[in-house]
């Protein structure tokens, strides 16, 4: 069975949304669960092989922001079931799915990997705010509230990443101050 046949699957529900509005919000809630177990793996790619004179304070921060994806994945995927869909969340289905780049594996230092999971969290984030108006427009105020949780702690996640980089960016290469800051690639 396809996944496609999946997110159009409906057990009986008594939630009083409409069956064909229930089908786009499960669909959407199933985006969410691609990308969201794609994140939680790759931040864990990044907590296994993070090196460098930050290694314990990544590796710290990582696994924090791991443990906080994996709470995601757990209420996203139920409130699919609890809107009478089919949950679509296997590793396989994660990365077939998912909105989110590959993540690379020819990096080493701390910086590129704060930098790679930044470039990660940011559409990410953005996916949640589009996600809060579609299932708000489709009348699950529910729904939408659960991506407004998701989201607030993801835009303070992408804060604490921003932050690492940005000291740098402000440092000249011989350690003097900049007169520009480097914006990342999504703002530029």
């Amino acid at each position: 069975m396809s996944d496609n046949t999946l997110s159009s699957r409906l057990y009986p529900s008594r939630i009083d949304l409409p069956a064909e509005k229930r089908v786009q919000i499960i669909g959407i809630l199933n985006q969410t669960l691609a990308a969201t177990l794609d994140l939680k793996t790759q931040t864990k790619q990044a907590h296994w092989n993070v090196k460098g004179i930050d290694f314990y304070q990544l590796h710290e921060l990582f696994d924090e922001l791991a443990g906080e994806l994996e709470e995601y994945v757990d209420l996203v995927a139920e409130r699919v079931t609890a809107l009478g869909g089919y949950a679509v969340g296997t590793a396989r289905a994660a990365a077939q799915n998912s909105i989110l780049p590959e993540f690379p594996f020819d990096i080493l230092e701390g910086r590129e990997y704060v930098a790679a999971l930044a470039d990660r969290f940011a559409p990410y984030a953005k996916h949640l705010r589009e996600a809060i108006a579609k299932t708000d427009d489709l009348g699950d105020a529910d729904t939408a509230d659960l991506y407004t949780e998701v989201s607030r702690t993801i835009d303070k996640r992408l804060w604490f990443l921003d932050a690492h980089l940005q000291a740098a960016a402000v440092k000249g290469e011989n350690g003097t101050s900049a007169s520009k800051t480097q914006q990342p690639a999504s703002v530029r």
